[in-house]
């Protein structure tokens, strides 16, 4: 079964009982939804006056939910995930930090190309030409010590673009701040699911900044953004997007990120099935019973 994504808008007070979230209004108490807890994959909070009890809260992490918080500007700004998110935790950090240098750098082109191939699939579905893009991944050297990466980015956007007036930014002009909101979803959902492989989301394969806690899920999210960049770019060529400023009916749209199809393995599932697939690849190239990792790439149309 694929589990469900919660995004709460509006003020609420949260509880459990029987095995079930529980939504009622904050001042009179009336239930107003109620939810299986074993049915929740992530929840969103998004609004200053929610309220949860501590019962809840633990209970949904002891359930491996991704819990987002969002700010005063209603963009994710936290995230809490379990301490201990798999049975052999011990022993899968312990490969994960012994991981040689040569196989992280062989990982890390493996990432760029799944990443790269997943652009240029993704300017074709929209009647884009894409052999500039595929005419890099070749050109990709273990460690990517050219940068192909940055450059496929460089020719990605002002293709995708092309006649708008549109650099990708993170505080650039709409769609960025769509952009920005679907990437910060995926993280999320790319973290649950390396906690749930018994990794580190913190130590990354090539991100390596000592301010960032979340190194490894950047590194495996990146063969995903196309999947994000397809569900905005839709929004932008049917004009549904008109500023920087994200409504609600947006927000339902990014959060379905997690549910659309991909292809994996030869087999079409859902994302959020998909990355469990692709972190226990990674955790299996760790210990040396795999030499890639599996990523996803689009269904044909």
């Amino acid at each position: 079964m694929i589990k469900r994504t919660l995004y709460f808008g509006n003020p609420a007070y949260l509880h459990k009982k029987d095995q079930q979230l529980k939504v009622a209004d904050p001042e009179t108490k009336t239930e107003k939804a109620t939810v299986p807890l074993e049915d929740i994959a992530v929840v969103v909070l998004d609004h200053p006056q929610i309220t949860l009890t501590h019962a809840v809260m633990a209970d949904l992490i002891d359930r491996n939910v991704a819990l987002i918080s969002c700010d005063s500007r209603h963009l994710p700004s936290g995230l809490m995930l379990p301490l201990d998110g798999n049975h052999v935790q011990t022993e899968r950090f312990r490969k994960q930090i012994e991981a040689s240098e040569p196989l992280l750098k062989n990982l890390w082109s493996q990432t760029v190309a799944a990443k790269i191939d997943n652009q240029a699939n993704h300017l074709n579905r929209q009647g884009f030409e894409n052999k500039q893009l595929l005419a890099l991944i070749p050109q990709i050297k273990s460690g990517d010590p050219d940068n192909v990466e940055g450059r496929a980015a460089s020719v990605y956007w002002k293709i995708l673009f092309d006649g708008h007036d549109f650099t990708r930014d993170r505080f650039g002009i709409e769609p960025n701040s769509h952009l920005n909101y679907c990437y910060a979803i995926l993280r999320a959902i790319v973290a649950r699911a390396l906690v749930s492989s018994g990794l580190l989301p913190t130590l990354g394969i090539f991100h390596r900044n000592k301010y960032n806690a979340y190194c490894l899920a950047d590194d495996i999210m990146e063969p995903y953004r196309p999947f994000c960049d397809e569900l905005v770019y839709e929004m932008f060529k049917n004009k549904e997007i008109n500023g920087e400023d994200i409504t609600r009916e947006q927000k339902a749209r990014l959060l379905s990120i997690a549910t659309c199809d991909v292809l994996i393995d030869g087999r079409k599932s859902p994302l959020m099935v998909a990355l469990s697939r692709t972190t226990n690849s990674l955790f299996e190239c760790f210990e040396g019973s795999r030499r890639k990792i599996v990523y996803p790439k689009f269904i044909d149309q």
